[in-house]
């Protein structure tokens, strides 16, 4: 269900969450697979009358006991706050390069635990977002912050964001959220403009949108330019090369690369 139906506006302010700086134990309710490498992992909360609580685009770390290893991971829910008792993680499967995730999404039991905490350093921008202009560029897994931040933005009707979202992903058979972002985009043209971009789609498939990856043309032609100053935001997300490539390292508070070339301030670029 947190890959389907209408954007929900369902804000809570930061310090609210269920999980604190404490780890604290959650069982594996459900677990349905979304595509061929990523599940949706719905988790049970401590307190099943009240959501998570958890504010805008903000992560949680999750800690488990792989293989003998203590192995701990953030992910940001795709579920909001109108959801009580339980919450939603899209995760993909990295295979054996990626202990954690192949963990849950694969090896582990439904009923089975982990363990969530929430601490201050993942609380991430808050909406309502001050800047009209959004410009999203999103690499595969890095969509899961991105539908928070479209949820507070879509289900407002009185939010005035208008939202470029370049989405770029590998095949077009591992697009996460796909036909919800693509549903999204059709129901509300005057705030969302969407496109995909694939790095590995075969030639002969039946694909017949844009190839490649994000790059700087891709991002002349749909976004504003630096000249639009306070009123514009870049939020970033995904793969280390891709911020490498755009912005420059995520724990740099300079930027680099793509948009510091096209003239782009750092004030105009929020790297998640």
């Amino acid at each position: 269900p947190s890959l389907s139906g209408k954007p929900i506006k369902s804000l809570v302010p930061p310090g609210k969450c269920q999980f604190t700086e404490e780890w604290t134990s959650a069982p594996l309710i459900e677990r349905v697979s979304v595509s061929p490498s990523s599940s949706i992992l719905r988790f049970g909360l401590p307190d099943k009358n009240q959501p998570l609580n958890l504010s805008t685009c903000a992560c949680i770390l999750m800690r488990a006991t792989v293989e003998g290893e203590e192995v701990i991971r953030p992910y940001t829910p795709i579920s909001t706050n109108a959801m009580k008792g339980c919450f939603d993680l899209l995760i993909k499967d990295y295979g054996e390069t990626g202990k954690m995730s192949h963990y849950v999404c694969d090896t582990m039991n439904v009923n089975d635990s982990v363990e969530f905490k929430h601490i201050e350093f993942n609380v991430k921008i808050q909406a309502p977002f001050r800047q009209k202009k959004i410009v999203m560029l999103v690499g595969g897994t890095g969509v899961t912050p991105m539908i928070q931040a479209l949820h507070a933005i879509l289900g407002d009707a009185e939010a005035g964001n208008e939202v470029v979202m370049l989405y770029g992903n590998r095949v077009s058979n591992d697009i996460l959220g796909k036909s919800m972002v693509d549903n999204w985009a059709k129901e509300y043209p005057e705030k969302l403009k969407l496109i995909h971009t694939l790095s590995e789609e075969p030639e002969d498939s039946e694909w017949k949108g844009r190839r490649g990856f994000i790059d700087r043309a891709l991002i002349e032609e749909t976004a504003p330019g630096p000249e639009v100053g306070d009123d514009l935001i870049f939020f970033v997300c995904g793969p280390p090369p891709m911020y490498n490539a755009l912005c420059g390292a995520r724990d740099d508070k300079e930027i680099s690369g793509v948009l510091k070339d096209m003239g782009y301030k750092k004030e105009q670029v929020y790297k998640f």
